[in-house]
């Protein structure tokens, strides 16, 4: 992989991550490419205090400004990118990056109806969860998604391909790494997922730089202070559907 300067070190604000799929979405970029960062994380109803749009996250670059934010996952990483070209946060082959650029687009602004599945990382909800026609379609569509990347990768690169959904991690992976633990999470049905999605999905949850996140998120529970009421509890009023913690050894496992 590519160096970066270790003498450019960028601020994230965000909200704890074990809750924050918009956050850790950054965090993942900065963490799996090594790019320094110094993290501020805060509960989620202190955002306000600490951004000027009241969203989070927001990046800070002192060799820009000290005080001027770039506010938005979006933004920020299309940032990253740009301020670090030899890295491969999106793909060097034109098509392929348009390809991931869509994808990234679509997950930050579409499949709204699985979006409303809110991201708890550690949490594994057991029981009859109602998963509506609307969220079934959001389902089948990123399944698609992930197919036909891969797909297309593999004819683009072929032996350059490292299994990635566009070859080499990006700024895709990260994006839809939230959407795994959702799947996880929520117990979502992964029938109609292809064997090219099932192979880069465990190729994901099998990663060492994101099985460390990963770990982040359950030593983060271990505060208090990082708990959300509202997300552990959002089937309360169902008592067949019962939170538990997924353990922290779990593995992915194709059926």
């Amino acid at each position: 992989m590519a160096q970066v300067n270790p003498e450019k070190k960028y601020k994230l604000i965000g909200t704890y991550t074990r809750y924050s799929s918009w956050t850790s979405r950054v965090q993942t970029v900065l963490e799996y490419f090594k790019i320094p960062y110094e993290g501020s994380f805060y509960p989620l109803h202190e955002a306000k205090q600490v951004s000027q749009s009241g969203l989070v996250p927001v990046l800070l670059d002192p060799s820009l400004s000290p005080t001027i934010p770039i506010n938005d996952s979006l933004a920020i990483v299309e940032y990253l990118a740009e301020s670090h070209p030899s890295l491969p946060l999106y793909p060097a082959d034109p098509l392929l990056r348009a390809l991931a650029r869509s994808a990234v687009a679509e997950i930050h602004s579409g499949l709204s109806q699985l979006r409303t599945f809110d991201t708890n990382y550690i949490a594994h909800f057991t029981g009859p969860i109602p998963v509506s026609e609307a969220v079934l379609k959001d389902i089948k569509r990123v399944l698609e998604l992930w197919s036909n990347a891969r797909k297309v990768t593999k004819d683009r690169l072929g032996a350059e391909d490292e299994g990635f959904l566009f070859g080499k991690f990006g700024i895709a992976d990260a994006f839809f790494w939230p959407v795994l633990w959702r799947f996880r999470t929520y117990n979502l049905p992964l029938n109609s997922a292809s064997e090219e999605a099932i192979t880069w999905i465990s190729k994901m949850w099998n990663d060492p730089a994101l099985k460390t996140l990963g770990r982040n998120y359950f030593e983060q529970a271990k505060d208090p202070n990082t708990r959300i009421e509202k997300y552990d509890e959002k089937f309360k009023g169902i008592p067949e559907i019962a939170y538990e913690v997924f353990k922290e050894d779990w593995e992915f496992e194709s059926k």
